[in-house]
């Protein structure tokens, strides 16, 4: 095997590679980012370390740059996806360092955004919704947009502020503006939890077989922020009323902790519902209880509208 060296002694010697190699360094030198760099660190950078250094410099000619070479992350054209490059000074060479670009750095926020946002039985829409997305053409629900937004941008931890009872037609929006609701507040870091009240219940009374009930309990009612999406819609007992939903309410009011629900009833029509249990028993002071704690709670919003699901 022949040695490197003579091999690029050969090289050397070669006319056409010499002025592709001239190009090349040219090319490189006069890129406007590379050009700023040695401008800025001239006091440190002399002609030996600045030849020694041209195959980095080249390098990092051919890479993107605050994401200007690349549509979309997953079209990174860097060696390290979603990472771009800046150059240094280290031990008297100059060198690539990688940080996260633009875009990666979005992304990440998004994906631990998300992991603030808990949720039973809620389908993946809802919880990717965004008030960019909420529909907005329709005069009948823009008051239930404002009024969402403007919660999430004053809200406070700890303020006491009262959450939203959202009610309306089928297909309105509801549960979707509850999940805009959460990643907005995700955004300013606060974890949320939704959940899809009949499957809710429906969990929780097979979690007496497996000793679970307790846990989750805990878990639900003290979310720092809780969204029961569709209450009304599950078949009601005297025990998921009484030993569920009215401990998991009356825990929230002490503690003041925000809490939200979406239903195709009014305060009334969901106080009716919750008067009668599976067998028929009619328990109005019951059900007037824990209407109590919802009011208490919950500021009623009309989200009215098209239905979006035709």
């Amino acid at each position: 095997m022949k040695k490197i060296n003579d091999t690029l002694k050969r090289l050397a010697g070669n006319q056409d590679f010499k002025k592709r190699y001239e190009m090349q360094r040219t090319e490189t030198l006069q890129h406007p980012d590379i050009k700023a760099f040695l401008e800025e660190n001239k006091d440190q950078l002399s002609p030996e370390i600045i030849e020694r250094s041209l195959i980095k410099l080249y390098e990092y000619s051919k890479l993107s740059k605050e994401c200007n070479k690349c549509p979309i992350l997953e079209g990174c054209i860097n060696f390290m996806q979603g990472y771009h490059p800046e150059l240094v000074i280290e031990r008297g060479m100059i060198d690539i360092k990688y940080d996260k670009c633009p875009r990666k750095e979005i992304y990440d926020e998004k994906r631990k955004n998300e992991k603030l946002i808990q949720s039973l039985y809620v389908p993946k829409d809802i919880l990717h919704a965004t008030f960019d997305s909420v529909y907005n053409d329709d005069d009948k629900r823009i008051d239930a947009v404002n009024k969402a937004l403007y919660y999430c941008m004053n809200y406070k931890e700890g303020s006491n502020q009262k959450g939203f009872y959202l009610y309306g037609k089928f297909g309105v929006g509801k549960s979707y503006l509850l999940g805009a609701i959460a990643n907005e507040l995700a955004a300013k870091k606060v974890s949320s939890m939704i959940v899809y009240v009949p499957e809710l219940f429906r969990e929780l009374k097979s979690s007496i077989a497996d000793s679970t009930l307790n846990e989750k309990l805990d878990a639900i009612r003290s979310a720092p922020v809780l969204m029961f999406d569709d209450i009304g819609a599950e078949t009601m007992s005297s025990w998921t009323r009484d030993e569920i939903l009215g401990p998991i309410l009356q825990y929230r009011m002490l503690e003041k902790l925000p809490t939200f629900f979406t239903s195709n009833f009014d305060f009334t029509g969901l106080e009716h519902h919750l008067s009668y249990s599976q067998r028929g028993e009619e328990e109005k002071m019951k059900a007037r209880r824990i209407m109590e704690r919802i009011k208490y709670l919950t500021e009623p919003v009309l989200v009215d509208g098209p239905n979006r699901r035709g």
